[in-house]
C-alpha cells in the first residue's frame, strides 16, 4: 500500500490550485479509512478461513451468553452449571470446584484460526464476574496450539507458561474461595506432575454458580469460531456449596445442562449425558 503525502497549506494566499490538492489528500485519507474498515469487516465475517490469530492476552472466556435456564443453550458455553437455586441462587454459597478433563486433539483445517477452551469456575453463569482455570486448544492458521490458562473476568486470560499442555494429558483445575475476597486457582497437568497455583483478590464476586465449560472463547470482535475438538471428556467433578461437597447433580443443589448454539439456535456441539455420579460428562464438536 502506498504511503500518503501530508502537505501543510498555511500560506497567506492559499491558491484554488493549493485547495485542490488539499481535497485530494482528504479523499486518500478516507478511502484509506474506507478500506480498512471493509478489510476487517470481511475478515469478520469469514471467520475462521480469514480472522487473524489472536494472542492469549486478547482472549477472554467470558460469562454465559443467551442462555435459557433448565437444559439451557448458551451461544458460548456447553457443559453443566450448578446453583443453590437456578431462578433465586444464594450468593456467598460457592466456595470450591475442581475438575479433570483428557486435552482432546484439535483438527486445523489449512490456514484456519479457531478456539476451544476446556475448563472449571466459580460464577459467570448469573454474575458478572468468572474466576477460572483451564486449557486452550485453538488452531492459529492452520497449526494446533495447546496451554494452560487462568482468567479472573472481566480482565483477560493469563497463559501459564510453567504447565506445558500436551493432547491426551489429563489436566485437572481447581478454584477456591479463600476468604476476604481472595481466590486461588490451581491448574494440575496430571500427566506431567506440572502444576500452577496464584492467589488472586477479587471484589465484586457472587459465589453464585459452578462450573465445568467447554466453551467458544471471545475477543473484541466477539464469539470465536470453535476449533473442531472432537471429544472433550470431563471427570471428578466436584463443587462445595453451603459447606456441602458433592458432584453436578447432589440433590443439595440444581444442575442445568448448558448446549453451544449459534445466534440462530443451530447447535454447535452436543452435550453427552452426565454419568449416574453425577461426576463425567462430555461434550461432541459438531461445527465451529
Amino acid at each position: 500500500m502506498g504511503s500518503l503525502i501530508f502537505i501543510n497549506l498555511t500560506t497567506t494566499g492559499l491558491t484554488k490550485c493549493g485547495a485542490r490538492l488539499q481535497n485530494v489528500v482528504m479523499k486518500q485519507k478516507l478511502s484509506l479509512i474506507s478500506t480498512v474498515t471493509v478489510s476487517l469487516a470481511m475478515a469478520i465475517a469469514l471467520g475462521s478461513s480469514s480472522a487473524a490469530a489472536l494472542e492469549p492476552a486478547s482472549v477472554t472466556h467470558g460469562l454465559r451468553g443467551h442462555s435459557h435456564l433448565l437444559n439451557g443453550t448458551s451461544t458460548n458455553w456447553s457443559g453443566y452449571a450448578v446453583e443453590t437455586n437456578l431462578k433465586t441462587p444464594l450468593s456467598g454459597a460457592v466456595s470450591d470446584v475442581s475438575g479433570s478433563w483428557v486435552v482432546p486433539t484439535v483438527v486445523c483445517p489449512i490456514r484456519s484460526t479457531n478456539y476451544s477452551s476446556a475448563w472449571v469456575g466459580i460464577d459467570g453463569y448469573s454474575g458478572n464476574t468468572v474466576e477460572q482455570t483451564g486449557t486452550e486448544m485453538d488452531c492459529q492458521r492452520g497449526r494446533a496450539q495447546y496451554y494452560a490458562w487462568y482468567e479472573f473476568y472481566p480482565q483477560s486470560e493469563i497463559a501459564v507458561s510453567t504447565v506445558a499442555v500436551h493432547p491426551g494429558d489429563v489436566m485437572k483445575g481447581d478454584v477456591t474461595f479463600a476468604g476476604t475476597n481472595t481466590f486461588v486457582v490451581t491448574i494440575t497437568d496430571q500427566t506431567t506432575a506440572r502444576s500452577f497455583s496464584l492467589s488472586h483478590r477479587m471484589n465484586g464476586t457472587a459465589r453464585q454458580s459452578a462450573e465445568w465449560i467447554a466453551e467458544a472463547p471471545s475477543s473484541w470482535f466477539g464469539i470465536l469460531p470453535l476449533a473442531n475438538f472432537g471429544t472433550m471428556n470431563f471427570t471428578n467433578s466436584t463443587a462445595t456449596l453451603n459447606g456441602h461437597a458433592g458432584t453436578i447433580n447432589d440433590p443439595s443443589w440444581q444442575n442445568d445442562p448448558l448446549t453451544m448454539v449459534t445466534s440462530g439456535g443451530q447447535p454447535k456441539d452436543a452435550l453427552l449425558p452426565l454419568s449416574t455420579d453425577g461426576t463425567s460428562f462430555g461434550v461432541n464438536w459438531l461445527h465451529n
